[in-house]
Parts: C-alpha cells; structure tokens; sequence
C-alpha cells in the first residue's frame, strides 16, 4: 500500500474515532439517515433521480448487498451481474485488460476495460469523456448496491451510454463505531483480505475499506496483485443539505498479460499463454486515485445537486505487439499513459405549474475534461534496457465535453407516467504530437456533436402489472485508444475513424404478484447501429478499429424471483437476442484490392445467442445454502464467423454456503464456495478478430475458495 493510502487510513480513523460523538443515538428507522432514500428496494437512481421502478420507462435491474457479498469472493462484477438478464460478463481471468461487460450487446467489443457503457460511482461518472471506463477503483467488497440501465441513455449521460451501470458505496454502520475482517482463500492462489471501519454520528455516517487481492494466475503468466482504498462520508448539513465526499486509491503494480490462445494451442494445454506475451514480457501496472464532492439539497418535489470530482491514472503497459522493423521474438511496444480527468455535473429539478400540474423538469449540465500523456518505445523482454529501445511515439491528448441536458415527466392519470428528454453533446478532441524524429506533425483536433434523446410511457392498471414503453438513442465515440490505433502506424489520430449512432425501441412490462412474494420483469427490445465501431483485427495485444456500416440487436428478457418460502428463493434471468450486421464490407484478405467481402447477416462477434442463470437462495437459522448455474450458446470469435467457440455445454454451476453467528461478542460469517462444480471446459470470453486465430480465453475447471467474516457491524 502507498504512503499516501497509510495516509488516507490514518486520517479517517482518526474521524470515525475522534471526530464522531459517541452518545449519539439514530432512530433503527432511521438507519443510514442520509442514504435512506437511495438505498430503498422500491426506488432506483440510476436514471438520475430517485423515481419509484413502476414509473420508470426503462429495463433496471437492481442488486442487493447480499447478493454482492453472500459468500462471494467479491473479486469480479460476473459474481452478481449475471442476475440480471440482458447482461453478459465475460470473465477473461486477466487482470491486465479486466472483465467484457455488455448490455443488450453494447460494450461487447471492448479490447479491456469497459466501452459503450456509462458506469457512476455514487451519481459520480467514472468514465472517461470519450466513453472508456475502467473498474480498477471498483471494489465489489466495498459497494452496497448495484442499478443496470438495459438501452440507450445518451439523453442522460452522453457519450457511451448504451447502457449504464451504477454503483452505490455501502454506508451501514453501527452507532458509534464498528471494525470487520473479511479473508478469502482460493485455488491458483488466488487471495483476498480487506478491513472495513464504519461509523455514524447524529449527522454523519462514513466508512473506509482497504483491500488486497493477489492470485497466481489460472493460467501460465497471468499473476496480479491489486491495492484498493474506498472512503465513503456523508454529513447531513441541515434538513435540507447533504454533502457526499468520496475519496479512492486503486493501486495494481503488476498485472502479467497471457494473451488468447489458438483453438489448437487450447487443446493442447488450455493453461498456456501466447508465446509472443511470455516472450515480450506482455503485462500492465496501474495506479488510479479519485476524489468527489457532491452537494444535494431541496424539497422532495425540487431536489438540486452539484458535484465535482478529479481522477489520476497511470498505466505503464509493456505490449507483444511488435515494434517497427526490425524487430525480433523478444521485440514490443512500450506504452505508458499518464491522464489527469476533471468535470463537474449540475442539475434541479422543478415543479411546473400549481402542484405540479404539468410535471416535473430536470435539467443540468455536464462538463468534463481529460488530459492523456502517452508515450510509446520499442522495448525488449517487456523493459526498456538496450540502446536500441528508442522512443517512437509522444503526444498529448485531450478530450473536452460539454452536454446539457433536459428530462421532464409528467403523471396525467394517477396510473400514467409519460416522460421526455434531450441532450446535446459536444465533444473536442486534440492531439499534440511531440514526437519529432520522425519529421511528421502529426497534431490535430476533431469535433464530433450529437443531439440524443428519449420517450417513454409507463401504464400502472394494477399492482401486478405496469406495462411501458420507450424510444431512446445513444451515441458512441471512438476512445482515444481508438483513435490511436492507426493501420498505418501513424501518430496522432486516425482520420476515417468516427462515432457510431444508435436507436432502441423497448417494449416491456414489470409487477408483483402474489403480496410481491413474485417479481418479474419482461422486456422485449430493438436496438439499430449505423457507422457501427468495430473492433476488426488484434495482433499480439493491439487491437484496431473501423466504422463498420450497421448492426441490428433484437431480443427478448425474462426476469423472475419467486419466494417459495420465507426461507426458500428461486430466481431466473434468461435472455436469448439476435445481434447481426445489417451492412458490413471489408477489404478481401483473399482477393487484390479493392475488392471487398460481404458480411451481411453475420452475426457479431463475442456474444452469444442465449443465455440462462438460474439461482436459488436457502436461509435458515442463520445459514445460507446459494446455487447458480449459468448456460451459454455458442458464439464467434471474429467477424467472418469462421472461428466458432462452443457453448458451455452442461454450464456453470456455483455452490456457496455460509453461516452467520456469534462467537463470544464478536459476529463471524464464515463461508466455502465451489466454483464449476460440475468440471466443465469452458471458454470465459474471447479476443475479437485476433490475428492468427487467437481469440480462445479460457476459464478454469473446477475450483475451491474458504473465507471469514468477523468483527462489529457486519452487513446484511
């Protein structure tokens, strides 16, 4: 852990223990005073208010703390997203480039970290103006709910939002102090320890967490280790003002990269990694810092906040990309990244006419900003250690964004709900290329603006059944990455390069029956892409994209959680969607140019067909017996739809069991989990279009972890 993390635990400690009055006493409905509101069941946020889910006009699907933390090992968003239907994580188990979070298809061509999808921590966005996120500063051991926005919502957010995907810190705490010890322990080494300090006063509760994972990987050349740091406090000012601080450290000195493998390589010994990532020291080293201040106010029927925030990451990443000739087996890329994000967000929300008689309207601005310095040398064996390894690239980037933004809803009927919204968005990017060895300037600027927008109609005849409707848009730019990764080796950013659009119509219908012992969601969608971005070849860990024509994405989503009995919970989340290109020409591989190959009608790479999770939760006398399976179809790996990767066969089964009690005056949760009970080869994600047939990430057969819980104020 750094100097400046010991810093941070010192600092809060010294608040939760000095700073909060000990007599304080909160009423248990008051429980998490200042965050009531935003935790409750019955109400989501992550459409940019607090709205009750039966007026919402979009698919949500929420998840609990349990459902987080319940006997998992917290080191993946794959442990509880895949709940939700219309969500596909694809777990690579490489720490280096993260796991492929997609909705409804969107984000399913993300080389590492997290495209096409908007992700917010506590109302915070963390990704970048460009669109690109990371989840390094993500600790799941640290978060108390998770919201998912299935479908276009650039007229909330802007750029990237084909879905949005919001995290909310767990602020429980006991009154006036409380300390637990989570310890986790697994198969290839894998381990996980993390203290949390929480406590609350008359106006404040805050919580700090400080976490360490570290495996040796599922796979040859895959080990990590990772440093996390969560600060959470929120003061209520008066009755009316709450001000929220969020500070993070996220810290990962080493990150090895294997790589994908050959469907021949694979048969051969699926625990390999590309000879190419061993040999050229493959890897990443990441260091991310984020502080945030969010101010909220106002009455429940005109509620205002204000936030501002800054981020800091550094990414040193030895690549096995080869560099310019001439270049031998143990020649890379070099790369590092140093980038600065700031932004601010403000909105209010108003009462149109005498009690609201003609709705409500929200409307705000966001304004963001971030600064890159990118570097790249020729390196050999993943350092910087001969002559020869010189510089070749140098250039600072920056990306502007400016969106307001307006949304209004309105309650004709008392069963009614009709909403609206739009956004402009404006975005600047500029590069200054400092690189002058090569005798090209290779700077530049461009301006890319799009208009989005959203209607929605939601109907509530009954408790059991509220119906509803949307139309919405989203728009994706390329990230800087992107742009960057130019055919012709190039500084600067690749000029043919553009933003892709995007419109879905949803259809769907949520409700409760029985006394809400059975909940259910069902959504049925049809979502068009033009000028799609498209991932269309990877060579030894560079990827390159193109604007790629039209894709279509339709389909289907059930949700349904059934309470058989009080201890006794079924769950399912099924989701079976067609995602194919409408209009793709490619450059023939096979014919002289400028012939070109017709794609149409192939479906796209890296998502399959259906999906099914199928859970049940048993609680008894304070044990807890949890099971999921999860089944996948086929899918391809590229986009000729020539590598075709199997399915997952008899599925994923997980089994969890824990028990919560006390021992003495301290309150333990100890817990065991098999993961892939059933030791079934399965293949967690692939590399899209990866060069020579590379494209096979593969999972690991059967596997063990224990852990335990201890001390005061254990969460729920």
């Amino acid at each position: 852990m750094s100097p400046g993390a010991r810093w941070g635990i010192g600092a809060v400690s010294a608040l939760l223990l000095g700073g909060t009055p000990a007599h304080a006493q909160v009423d248990s409905t008051q429980r998490d005073s200042v965050r009531v509101q935003r935790i409750a069941p019955v109400a989501v946020t992550v459409t940019g208010r607090a709205e009750v889910l039966r007026r919402v006009p979009w698919a949500v699907g929420t998840q609990a703390l349990r459902d987080l933390r319940r006997g998992q090992a917290t080191i993946g968003i794959d442990e509880a997203l895949a709940n939700i239907p219309g969500v596909l994580i694809a777990n690579r188990y490489n720490a280096a480039v993260d796991q492929r979070l997609s909705i409804r298809g969107a984000g399913s061509r993300a080389n590492f970290g997290v495209r096409g999808v908007k992700v917010l921590l506590d109302g915070i966005p963390q990704s970048l103006p460009d669109g690109q996120s990371q989840l390094t500063n993500i600790d799941l051991a640290a978060i108390g709910r998770v919201e998912v926005l299935r479908g276009s919502a650039s007229a909330l957010y802007g750029n990237g939002s084909g879905g949005v995907l919001s995290f909310t810190t767990d602020l429980s705490a006991p009154d006036p102090l409380g300390v637990t010890a989570r310890w986790m322990q697994g198969a290839f080494g894998l381990r996980k320890s993390q203290v949390r300090v929480s406590g609350r006063g008359e106006a404040t509760v805050g919580a700090l967490s400080v976490s360490r994972t570290s495996a040796d990987g599922v796979r040859q050349h895959s080990a990590f280790v990772t440093d996390q740091l969560a600060l959470a406090l929120d003061r209520a000012l008066d009755g009316a003002r709450v001000l929220e601080l969020r500070a993070g450290v996220a810290e990962t000195p080493t990150a090895f990269n294997p790589g994908a493998l050959t469907f021949a390589e694979y048969a051969a010994n699926p625990d390999t990694a590309a000879l190419a990532n061993v040999r050229r020291g493959a890897r990443r080293a990441i260091a991310q810092r984020h502080l945030s201040a969010r101010l909220r106010g106002g009455e429940a029927h005109r509620p205002w906040s204000l936030s501002v925030y800054a981020q800091g990451r550094s990414v040193d990443n030895p690549l096995a990309t080869p560099p310019p000739a001439p270049a031998g087996p143990t020649n890379g890329i070099y790369s590092t990244i140093d980038r600065v994000v700031t932004g601010a967000r403000a909105e209010r929300t108003l009462s149109l006419g005498a009690a609201g008689a003609f709705g409500a309207l929200t409307a705000g601005l966001d304004v963001q900003r971030s600064r890159d310095w990118r570097r790249n040398w020729r390196a050999t064996a993943g350092t910087r250690a001969l002559a020869t390894d010189t510089l070749l690239l140098d250039q600072r980037e920056t990306v502007t964004g400016i969106g307001p933004f307006a949304q209004w809803s309105l309650d004709p009927r008392p069963w009614l709900t009709v909403s609206a919204g739009g956004r402009f968005d404006h975005l600047t990017f500029a590069v200054a290329d400092r690189f002058v060895a090569d005798g090209d300037d290779d700077s530049g600027a461009r301006a890319l603006r799009a208009w989005s927008g959203h209607l929605g109609v939601v109907i509530r005849p009954h408790a059991t059944v509220a119906p509803y409707l949307n139309w919405s848009t989203a728009f994706e730019t390329p990230t800087t990455t992107e742009l960057n990764a130019r055919p012709d080796a190039l500084g600067g950013f690749n000029p043919a390069l553009g933003p892709q659009q995007t419109a879905t119509l949803e259809v769907g219908v949520r409700g409760t029956v029985a006394g809400s012992r059975l909940r259910y969601e069902v959504a049925v969608f049809d979502a068009r892409a033009r000028d799609a971005i498209v991932q269309y070849l990877e060579t030894n860990g560079r990827a390159f994209f193109r604007n790629a024509g039209r894709t279509r994405s339709r389909g289907a989503e059930v949700g349904v959680v059934v309470a058989v009995h009080r201890a006794l919970e079924l769950r399912t989340a099924w989701t079976r969607a067609e995602y194919v290109f409408t209009s793709y020409r490619v450059p023939s591989a096979a014919r002289p140019a400028p012939a070109l190959d017709t794609l149409d009608g192939n479906r796209l790479a890296g998502v399959p067909r259906t999906a099914v999770r199928l859970g049940a939760r048993l609680t008894h006398a304070g044990f807890a017996l949890d099971a999921d399976h999860t089944l996948q179809s086929t899918l391809w790996g590229d986009d000729a739809n020539t590598l075709r990767v199997p399915g997952w066969g008899r599925g994923l089964l997980q089994l969890r069991a824990s028990w919560r009690g006390r021992i003495g005056a301290q309150e333990v949760e100890p817990f065991a989990a098999v993961q892939n009970l059933l030791d079934q080869p399965l293949i967690g994600a692939v590399t899209i279009n990866g060069a020579f047939g590379r494209v096979l990430e593969p999972a690991p057969r059967r596997t063990l972890y224990l852990g335990l819980e201890i001390g005061r104020g254990l969460r729920r």
